[in-house]
Parts: structure tokens; sequence; C-alpha cells
């Protein structure tokens, strides 16, 4: 059930960087509520749903898709490589490692896409079809033109 505030207009910052970080905070809310019974946290899914999109990639490659940082990238990653849900193998190199998901990994992201369809079905419909094609467009252009 929606509060009042949560139907209050909120005022829009003069800074686009605090808008979307308060955007992402909100929709952040939104994904841990639908993904709290799987043991996952947003971010885990998040890796998880990359990897398996792009099947093994380097670790810098899977950053460069999700815009995160080396050391951020391998917080997270530990604990999913600890769980056994991401596998890393050596690349040509000694700096390069090469991440793709296990087996388990793969039926632990299976097992949560119900949750996150929930929070996707849930989004999409407060802001309604339209709305919502046009916030994906509008983010894959930010993500560009910032990167």
């Amino acid at each position: 059930m929606k509060t009042p505030a949560a139907d209050a207009k909120l005022p829009l910052l003069p800074c686009a960087c605090a808008n979307l970080r308060r955007a992402a905070r909100a929709v952040t809310r939104l994904y841990d509520e639908e993904l709290r019974y799987t043991a996952l946290e947003p971010t885990q899914f998040t890796l998880l749903m990359a990897l398996d999109l792009a099947g093994e990639v380097t670790q810098g490659h899977l950053g460069r898709i999700l815009a995160l940082d080396s050391t951020t990238l391998t917080r997270t990653l530990r604990l999913l490589l600890a769980r056994g849900w991401v596998r890393a193998a050596a690349g040509s190199d000694r700096r390069e490692r090469y991440l793709s998901l296990t087996p388990q990994g793969r039926r632990k992201y299976r097992r949560a896409q119900p949750a996150w369809e929930r929070a996707q079905q849930r989004l999409e419909g407060a802001l309604g079809p339209a709305q919502w094609k046009s916030l994906a467009a509008t983010l894959e252009e930010v993500a560009r033109a910032a990167g």
C-alpha cells in the first residue's frame, strides 16, 4: 500500500548525480524487497545476470559492462567465488582473470529470477510501458555519455 509520502512529487535536484543516486537508492530498495528470500543482494544478482548473458569474460570486461571499478568488482566477486557460484580462470598473463558462472551459480541465478521479475514488473507497472521503455533507453544513453 502506498503512503501519501510515496505519492508526493520529489523535488528535482540541480545535480544529475544526486537525482540518479536518489533514483538508484529507491530502485535498489524495491529490488532488495523482492530478492530478500533468495539470499542475493541486487549487486550480486546483477553480476550473475551479466555473467549469464556474457558467458566467460575477463574481469576487466565485466567491470566495463557494469561500469564498476576493479576494487568494487573484486569485493563483490569475492563472495560469489567463495560460494562456488562463479569460477575464475587464469588468462594469458597473471593479471588477467576469466570469469564464468558455475552450474551452481547458474542454478542460483535461475532460482532468483522470479523475484527479480516481480521487481521488474512492480517498477514497470508504476511507470507504465512507454515510460519504462524510455527509461531503459535514457539510462543506456546516460551511461554511455558519462563513461
